[in-house]
């Protein structure tokens, strides 16, 4: 009879069991850290608009509380972002008249950005930390109120120069605006291709169903918004008609 032979197995001990299942967890988060995808970048800070000269109508203070809102400067053109604006008409300067404001952008072809305010708006911005005259301390970033915290204003950007046509012309990029306080947008809708039209005696941009989304009479004196099927935009104004106080349009320097 052969005699019997004996296997023996080591058994991992209890230690040995714990090692290898951290061992196991370690390699299974640095699997993990490798395929988690990375960090998404940070938003870049918008670039607001930079004026040549100080406005009447879009001052400096309300250029940086756009920017600190990321509003108007989000939905410029990335062509004309970080660009310079020389103001070619106001009406302060140059008179209510659309006759000047079409001499005054002969020459220009580029971009337009054309801002007013009219006779129910109110008067310009004040620091909050103004009281009495004098500054009380130092503001707060991008701070500011009226007179009784209403300021309004409205306008437009055009793809293109503001001229005499015979038809509409502009291109999608065209958009209309209006601030008040907080800033609205309101883009192309794609409906039709009515962005900008300049006859002597009145100046359109939007137009649907016999409306128009901005329109501006011969002496700049009279306006009137709408909604309108280009914009889908809502009255730009406090009313459907409105004077205008003051008019700037600005273009690329």
């Amino acid at each position: 009879m052969k005699g019997l032979r004996w296997r023996y197995t080591r058994l991992p001990s209890q230690v040995e069991d714990a090692l290898s299942g951290e061992e196991g967890e370690e390699e299974e988060e640095e699997r993990e850290e490798e395929t988690a995808p990375a960090p998404a970048p940070a938003p870049e800070e918008p670039v607001a608009p930079q004026l040549a000269e100080a406005s009447q109508v879009l001052g400096a203070s309300e250029m940086r509380q756009v920017r600190a809102q990321s509003m108007l400067s989000l939905h410029l053109p990335p062509r004309v972002a970080g660009h310079s604006w020389s103001l070619a008409f106001c009406t302060s300067r140059d008179g209510f008249s659309l006759r000047s404001l079409y001499r005054q952008m002969e020459g220009h072809s580029g971009p337009v950005l054309l801002v007013l305010r009219d006779q129910d708006g109110q008067d310009g911005p004040m620091l909050r930390s103004l009281k009495g005259g004098a500054a009380s301390g130092p503001p707060a970033p991008f701070q500011l109120q009226t007179a009784n915290s209403s300021f309004e204003m409205f306008g437009a950007f055009s793809s293109s120069a503001i001229r005499l046509s015979k038809g509409f012309y502009g291109t999608g990029e065209t958009f209309l605006f209006s601030f008040s306080p907080q800033l609205k947008v309101f883009k192309w809708t794609g409906n039709n291709s009515f962005f900008v039209k300049g006859d002597l005696d009145s100046l359109m941009m939007g137009c649907g169903s016999g409306h128009f989304g901005l329109w501006l009479d011969g002496d700049l004196y009279h306006g009137g918004s709408h909604p309108c099927a280009t914009f889908n935009n809502e009255v730009l104004a406090r009313q459907e008609q409105f004077c205008i106080k003051e008019l700037e349009a600005w273009v690329l320097s």
